[in-house]
Order: C-alpha cells, then structure tokens, then sequence
C-alpha cells in the first residue's frame, strides 16, 4: 500500500489541519486527531482520483527522511496517510431515475458519459 506524508497542525483554537506536501491543495481538517485521520484518507483519496481523471501524473510520495529539514513543515507533525486503492474503485450500483430526468441527464452528458456526470454532480452537491 502506498503512504503519503501529511503535516499534522493543531493551534489551541482551531481544529487539526491537514495538508499533503507532495500533493499542493490537499488539504482537510477534522475537530478530533482521529476524525482529520480520518478525513486525510479520504482528500488523499479523492486529490488523486481528480489528478487521475484529469489525465495527470499522480507525484510518487516523499520518505519521511526527505521532509525532515522541510520550510513549510514549521511544528507540524508529520504522519503517514495510506492511499486505500478501495476508496478509488469504481462501484456499480442500480439507481430509480425517472425516465424524463434521465433524459436530460444524458442530452446535456454525451453518450456514455452519464456515470461521469452523475459522479461529478454528487461530487460538486456534497462539496458544497
């Protein structure tokens, strides 16, 4: 299983922040340790299925060794975070859709695009 470093923060007021050096824009917090552990895997997970589909390389992970003397580090912690290859498959489930809806659903997605924009629908829906 591949493991990514991850910059754990905690300031008295705050929740535990989390960011991937390796991965710039990865980032997450959680209100407990267990819940940003938590939460890590799962921006870690979902940083790399977005690098994946936008056809770009996936930054091979950095030794712990290698971030020791790291600027941006500060006090951070540093942790490892697994990459679960399981939060990346793809699972095919059957869904009701009325008829009319997935029509326009599939005018406005293309041919055979419908997963891709079902996924990207519930993925901008739960981000907001």
């Amino acid at each position: 299983m591949t493991s990514y470093v991850a910059y754990l923060r905690k300031d008295k007021t705050s929740d535990f922040g989390v960011e991937f050096p390796d991965l710039p824009g990865c980032v997450t917090a959680g209100r407990t340790l267990e819940e940003a552990k938590a939460m890590a895997a799962e921006a870690l997970a979902g940083h790399v299925a977005v690098l994946q589909e936008m056809g770009q390389a996936i930054p091979a992970p950095s030794a712990l060794d290698d971030l020791v003397g790291d600027a941006n580090r500060g006090d951070a912690v540093m942790l490892l975070v697994d990459l679960d290859p399981d939060l990346l498959k793809a699972e095919r489930v059957n869904v009701m859709i009325p008829r009319n809806l997935l029509g326009r659903i599939d005018a406005v997605a293309g041919p055979g695009n419908r997963s891709k924009f079902l996924v990207e629908s519930a993925e901008r829906r739960l981000a907001g």
